[in-house]
C-alpha cells in the first residue's frame, strides 16, 4: 500500500503552527453575516479564476465573476466553459461535505445508510467514483466524452503552462488504475495519522504525479486537496483561495512539483519534504491573509467578549461606523456624513441607535451634537 515519505522539519512545524493559529482566530471571529457572505463569494471567484489561470485560462478576474453570475461575455468558448466547470466542481465539493455532515451515503461508498446513521462520527470515505466525477465536471464539454472521468490510456507529459517546459513524465498509463487504487486505500486507512494540512498537500502532489487523466489533472488534484481540508475542518469558513498563491508564485509552484518528480524513485518512495514545505508555507500565508482581513473587519476582542463570542448581526455600514470610532475615539453625525455622503441622516441615526441598543456604542450629548463612542 502507498505510504508517503517525508520529514517534518522545523520549517513545516512553524508553518503548521501559523496555520493553526490563524485557523483558530478565523473560526471563532465574530464575523458580520453580510461580510462573511461577500468574502466567501470573493474566495470562490478567486479559486476559479486563479485555479483555471494556472492552466492557461485567459479570462480576467472580472470576466470570471461575470461568468459565475450567469452573464455572457465575449471570450473563447473553452475559457468560459472551464470557469463554468470549475464552479460546478466547487458546488460538488460543497454537496459532498453536506452529505458527510448529514451522515448520508457518499458516491461509491460501500457502507449502508443505516449503519452510517448509527455512527456518532462517520469517517469520510474517499472513492474513485468521487475522483472520476470531479474530473468529469472539470473537463465537461472540453475533451472528448470518452475521456471524461476515464483514466488515460496513453503516455502524457506534464508541462509548465507558462513556459511550455516539460516538468516530468507521469507513470505509464497501464499503471494508473493500480496507483490510484493504492493511493485511495492509503487515504482511507492510514491518512488519519497524518496532520490534515500535510494530508492535503500529499493528495495534491500524488494526484498530479499519477496524472490519472489525459487533461484536467491539476484542477482535479487541487479540488480533492481542498475537499480534504473541508472534511477535516480546515475550510476556515470558505474564505481562502490557495490557488491565488499558486498562481502568483507559479514558477515556485511548478519548480517544487518538479523537484520531487525528478527524483528517480517510484512515486511511493519519493521524498515529499520540499513540496510540503512549499505547500504549508503557501497555506500559512493564505490563512494569515484571511486572518488579517477577518481581524480588521471583525470587532476587537473586548467587543467579542461583550457579545458572548456570537456573530455580530451588523451591516457593512454599521461596522464602518464602529471602525471609525475605534480609530478616532468617537464619531459625530458630521463625521458619519463624510463617510456616507449618499446616505440620509435619518438612516445613519437609525444605525447609531441600533449600535447603542446593542450596547456596542454609547451616546454623549444632545441628538444634533451627539458624540458616539465605543463602550469600553
Amino acid at each position: 500500500m502507498y505510504q508517503p515519505k517525508f520529514n517534518i522539519n522545523n520549517k513545516i512545524l512553524s508553518n503548521i503552527a501559523n496555520i493553526e493559529a490563524s485557523r483558530a482566530i478565523i473560526d471563532t471571529a465574530p464575523m458580520i453575516p453580510a461580510y462573511e457572505k461577500q468574502f466567501r463569494a470573493e474566495a470562490i471567484i478567486k479559486k476559479i479564476h486563479y485555479g483555471t489561470k494556472l492552466e492557461g485560462n485567459d479570462l480576467s478576474f472580472t470576466q470570471v465573476a461575470k461568468v459565475i453570475e450567469g452573464e455572457k461575455i465575449h471570450a473563447q468558448d473553452r475559457d468560459v466553459q472551464e470557469v463554468i466547470n470549475y464552479r460546478n466542481v466547487s458546488k460538488y465539493l460543497e454537496e459532498l461535505l453536506a452529505l458527510h455532515q448529514s451522515k448520508l451515503p457518499l458516491p461509491g461508498e460501500t457502507i449502508s445508510a443505516e449503519k452510517k446513521m448509527s455512527l456518532s462520527k462517520p469517517k469520510f470515505f474517499y472513492t474513485e467514483t468521487i475522483l472520476q466525477r470531479i474530473h468529469e465536471l472539470t473537463v465537461d464539454r472540453i475533451i472528448p466524452e470518452n475521456q471524461s472521468g476515464n483514466y488515460r490510456r496513453v503516455q502524457v507529459v506534464l508541462q509548465n503552462s507558462r513556459t511550455g517546459e516539460v516538468i516530468f513524465r507521469p507513470p505509464p498509463a497501464v499503471e494508473v488504475p493500480y496507483l490510484v487504487s493504492d493511493f485511495i486505500e492509503w487515504l482511507n486507512r492510514e491518512s488519519e495519522s497524518v496532520h490534515p494540512v500535510l494530508k492535503s498537500g500529499i493528495i495534491h502532489y500524488c494526484l498530479v504525479a499519477i496524472h490519472p487523466f489525459v487533461e484536467g489533472n491539476g484542477r482535479t488534484a487541487r479540488a480533492i486537496s481542498t475537499l480534504a481540508m473541508m472534511i477535516d475542518g480546515y475550510n476556515v469558513k470558505g474564505l481562502f483561495a490557495l490557488e491565488e498563491y499558486f498562481d502568483q508564485h507559479a514558477e515556485d509552484y511548478y519548480t517544487n512539483l518538479q523537484q520531487v518528480s525528478s527524483q528517480k524513485e517510484p512515486i511511493g518512495q519519493k521524498d515529499l519534504t520540499s513540496w510540503l514545505e512549499f505547500f504549508t508555507n503557501a497555506l500559512s500565508i493564505e490563512f494569515g491573509r484571511v486572518r488579517e482581513k477577518v481581524e480588521k473587519l471583525s470587532s476587537d476582542m473586548k467587543l467579542k467578549q461583550k457579545l458572548g463570542g456570537k456573530q455580530i448581526p451588523l451591516t457593512e455600514r454599521q461596522i464602518k461606523l464602529i471602525e471609525y470610532m475605534r480609530q478616532f475615539g468617537g464619531l459625530r453625525m458630521i463625521d458619519a456624513k463624510e463617510i456616507f455622503p449618499m446616505i440620509s441622516e435619518d438612516t445613519i441615526w437609525r444605525d447609531l441607535l441600533k449600535l447603542a441598543k446593542s450596547k456596542i456604542v454609547q451616546k454623549k450629548g444632545s441628538t444634533k451634537g451627539a458624540f458616539y463612542t465605543l463602550i469600553q
